[in-house]
């Protein structure tokens, strides 16, 4: 385990102080809980058989948003929009070796702005991208200019675990291979319940301190290493592989060149049963793991001026339309899921049906904790929908992703419709789908006349956003 701790500054008071000023209120700490690969397979999202009581606890102090989007399906594009509060095109980081300060040496982060005003910030695991599982136990492309300490946990999944595997795709790497193992060991002994103890820690030291403090989680990320506790509590006869019986009109889509083949990565029906129990699992140990986290909160006594914000870098594809993973446009994908509770959050155990973004997060932190945000950030403050989840918001959300070497696709999402665009000036293929009669996405109707005056508005509106999360020329 890798950490690096901050010296600590004392302020030396005058020999003739001026009198103090009136006392203010204390500042509001940032817990901030990450997951990896996550979709919203939780059951404060209805799930029907997963149940995270955990996470759920959060979604019962505030706002869960029902329609939150990535602004990019693969975790390093994701994850540094999030934290820089700048669209993929203006980072320009869309593949998995890229770092943002290399475009942006300047860029204030988000756990930056917080540092700046006088909190403790600090990280343990995954934020800022690094390979799972090859990069466990280091920093990957982690951002030191974030942090006043971090640490990289390594437990026994990383160091004794992975040659256990069970591997239906063998010919793929470990970070996106559908591979797994129920281990013996306790939860304690693996990474994310390392991770859990040492976030537990630094709350309970730093409980009289404003703080930041960012949990990032490894799982449901692939190897899907968990005990086998979890894996007890799903069945392989309660669990249906995603049906493969959808119209064939999605064709259409220009991202299906680029699908893996055969359908369902080659894997029996049995194959992706078993998959999908080890996701499920792995979801089920990483709430027991934020379980600890929210009870060391609760115990420091600082929980009444804690904004938690829980999120995950992109959804995740359990075999619909026959594939698996990220890196595509539908909703598997993007969709995320985002709970926003705590300090600051005025509705408590609601949830907001307006379309969201992460580039939305930035600006609403530095809200609640009454900073002065970056003056150019891409996103919008969510802080009205934290007080009335219901309010007018006519704001959509942007998704990219490319595939292949050079295949870019936008994707803008209001409240009941996708539009799609690829390639340059859209001369790769459209795409229109409408979730109130579609919500499984498998009609393709870019080109019915019904839906024009559907479509030239999102079409207008997508190449306005994309025009001003350009940099300039």
């Amino acid at each position: 385990m890798l950490s690096r701790r901050a010296a600590l500054s004392t302020l030396l008071a005058p020999a003739f102080a001026t009198p103090a000023p009136a006392p203010q209120d204390p500042k509001r700490n940032v817990l901030f809980i990450a997951s990896d690969d996550l979709h919203t397979c939780l059951s404060c999202y209805g799930h029907p058989l997963l149940r995270t009581p955990n996470i759920d606890r959060i979604a019962r102090l505030g706002v869960r948003f029902d329609r939150a989007y990535t602004q990019f399906p693969l975790c390093s594009p994701s994850r540094t929009s999030l934290m820089t509060g700048l669209a993929p095109d203006s980072t320009t980081v869309y593949d998995l070796q890229k770092h943002f300060r290399s475009v942006l040496p300047n860029v204030q982060t988000i756990p930056q702005l917080f540092r700046s005003n006088g909190y403790f910030a600090a990280r343990v695991g995954k934020i800022y991208h690094y390979g799972v599982p090859g990069q466990i136990g280091t920093s990957g492309l982690d951002d030191p200019p974030s942090w006043d300490q971090f640490i990289n946990p390594k437990g026994i999944d990383k160091t004794d675990e992975e040659k256990l595997l069970t591997n239906y795709t063998p010919t793929r790497g470990l970070g996106s291979a559908i591979c797994y193992y129920a281990s013996p060991a306790r939860d304690e002994q693996h990474t994310d319940g390392i991770l859990a103890r040492e976030a537990a820690r630094l709350i309970t030291e730093h409980k009289n301190d404003p703080f930041f403090l960012a949990a990032g989680f490894y799982r449901p990320h692939v190897p899907w290493i968990a005990p086998s506790k979890y894996f007890d509590l799903f069945p392989l006869s309660k669990i249906e592989p995603a049906a493969f019986n959808y119209e064939l009109e999605w064709k259409q889509s220009p991202e299906v060149a680029y699908f893996t083949k055969p359908a369902n990565w080659g894997m029996t029906a049995l194959q992706q049963r078993e998959a999908i129990q080890a996701y499920y699992a792995s979801i089920a140990f990483l709430d027991a793991q934020v379980g600890i986290v929210l009870d060391a909160l609760d115990r420091s006594g600082a929980a009444a001026r804690t904004t938690i914000v829980f999120w995950s870098d992109h959804g995740y594809s359990l075999g619909e339309r026959g594939q698996w993973m990220k890196q595509t446009l539908f909703e598997q994908a993007t969709r995320v899921p985002l709970l926003i509770a705590g300090a600051g959050v005025k509705a408590r155990g609601k949830a907001s049906p307006r379309t969201v973004e992460f580039l939305d997060l930035y600006p609403t932190l530095a809200q609640l904790a009454n900073l002065k945000a970056p003056a150019r950030l891409h996103g919008a403050s969510l802080a009205p929908l934290l007080n009335n989840p219901r309010a007018a918001w006519s704001k959509p959300a942007l998704s990219q992703v490319r595939r292949g070497a050079s295949l870019m696709g936008y994707s803008i999402r209001n409240e009941r419709y996708r539009y799609t665009e690829w390639g340059p000036n859209a001369s790769d293929g459209l795409e229109l789908y409408d979730y109130q009669t579609d919500p499984r996405e498998t009609r393709n109707r870019h080109s019915d006349p019904a839906l024009a005056p559907v479509v030239q508005p999102l079409k207008a509106e997508l190449q306005r956003i994309s025009a001003q999360r350009r940099p300039p020329a």
